[in-house]
């Protein structure tokens, strides 16, 4: 072979492993968060930014809380999120950058005959409020209401953010999923459910349909003119802390750039900085919403999640032993559960008896009469009767446990139901035997 033929094949082979090592420049990345954020976008943008000559990004969809404790834990270097910082002193150091505006869709079976929605219909489904399908112009049966459990998706909070003024409203919801995809999957094999999910997931699908809103469709250009009320930023989080807090942020930094954007666009999102108008009308649209409804904004304390009180204890720290089982809302959510026991076997116990009796001894004192032992005992009882309640034409387990301030949980237990299915006249009992 020639002489410069060899010098040939050996600059050429050089040079190809320079582009292989460029191609490869940099650490890899591990990115987890919501399924809205990370699975489609954000795996799109991973793939241009590799192509683009950088390192990798391992990308990890589950949702919101378990991309927020991986990225404080040091185990993912950036987080994806539905929803913005919630000001507890356990985020106050992380970094929200919005890099996306997406639209908060709701889906229900293609063979459901309900197409639209009004907001004051859609706050009043959450709310327990309507339950039959018949109540919206469709058949007569009764709404199964999916939800993602919260706190562990940012949809959710987004929403109903803007329904009821604060992201952690509790919702007449029973069939708790642990993110948007799964949720997705239920509903399209129920006529009867509805749930919420995002514009980007779900535009091109054709096993769920969107349902209007005041009449108008979810679509990027109804969301980017401001037409579509329903919608939300969409978050990459950051730790200033993490050892590649540097590739991180300039992960970030190329997520809002020119390049990006038409990833984002493809798939059917808008870049947040294209939506500058959105920003700027944010708190005009956040109060029509709210007046629409007949709600009003609650502040929410910024504190830190053991601060908090959990609800429905059982149910709490089942859902959130499912979506991380290590966090500490998890543990507060066992602590909850614990301290209920705790309290019932308290109301079981003879705290309250208070008893007294007269002995044959003392009997000489009370003269010839007395001729019997006497005894009496007096209880302050601490459980009360166990209280019934007849099913009424509309009910659910969800607006009867609300009604009276009882858990789902503990309402299936009580009358041994398999299910949520109820019939009129039905008796249930709202207490233990």
């Amino acid at each position: 072979m020639p002489v410069r033929s060899v010098r040939l094949s050996v600059a050429a082979l050089l040079g190809a492993c320079l582009t292989t090592a460029a191609f490869a420049a940099g650490p890899t990345l591990t990115l987890r968060g919501d399924v809205a954020t990370t699975r489609g976008l954000v795996q799109d943008l991973a793939t241009t930014w590799t192509k683009s000559g950088h390192g990798k990004v391992d990308v990890q969809p589950f949702n919101t809380a378990s991309g927020l404790d991986a990225l404080r834990s040091g185990s993912a270097d950036i987080a994806g999120s539905a929803r913005p910082g919630n000001g507890s002193a356990q985020e106050s150091g992380l970094v929200f950058t919005p890099v996306a505006w997406d639209g908060l869709v709701m889906i229900t079976h293609p063979n459901n005959p309900v197409s639209n929605l009004t907001l004051k219909q859609l706050h009043d489904i959450y709310y327990g409020k309507i339950t039959n399908w018949n109540e919206v112009g469709g058949r007569s049966e009764p709404m199964h209401v999916y939800a993602v459990a919260s706190p562990g998706d940012g949809v959710e909070f987004s929403l109903r953010k803007l329904l009821f003024g604060r992201g952690n409203q509790p919702v007449a919801a029973p069939r708790l999923y642990v993110n948007t995809a799964k949720l997705e999957e239920a509903v399209t094999l129920d006529p009867k459910a509805i749930g919420v999910t995002t514009l980007s997931r779900v535009a091109d699908n054709r096993k769920v349909k969107m349902i209007r809103i005041d009449g108008t469709a979810p679509s990027v250009s109804t969301v980017a003119s401001g037409s579509y009320k329903l919608y939300s930023p969409l978050y990459l989080v950051t730790n200033p802390n993490s050892p590649h807090a540097d590739e991180a942020k300039a992960f970030v930094d190329f997520a809002k750039g020119d390049k990006a954007a038409a990833v984002v666009r493809r798939d059917d999102a808008l870049p947040y900085d294209a939506g500058s108008a959105l920003a700027a009308a944010d708190a005009s649209r956040r109060a029509q919403i709210l007046a629409a409804v007949g709600a009003r904004a609650v502040p929410q304390q910024p504190s830190a999640p053991s601060a908090a009180p959990v609800a429905a204890p059982g149910a709490t720290y089942a859902s959130r032993a499912a979506i991380a089982p290590t966090s500490e809302r998890t543990a507060e959510a066992k602590r909850a559960l614990e301290e209920r026991r705790a309290k019932a076997a308290e109301k079981a116990s003879l705290k309250g008896v208070h008893g007294e009796a007269t002995t044959i001894d003392a009997a000489a004192a009370r003269g010839p009469a007395f001729a019997k032992v006497t005894a009496s005992a007096t209880v302050k009882s601490t459980v009360a009767k166990p209280r019934t309640y007849k099913v009424a034409r509309g009910d659910t387990l969800s607006s009867i446990a609300r009604a009276h301030a009882v858990d789902v949980a503990d309402l299936r237990a009580w009358n041994h139901l398999k299910g949520n299915e109820l019939k009129a006249g039905q008796v249930l009992r709202l207490g233990e035997r």
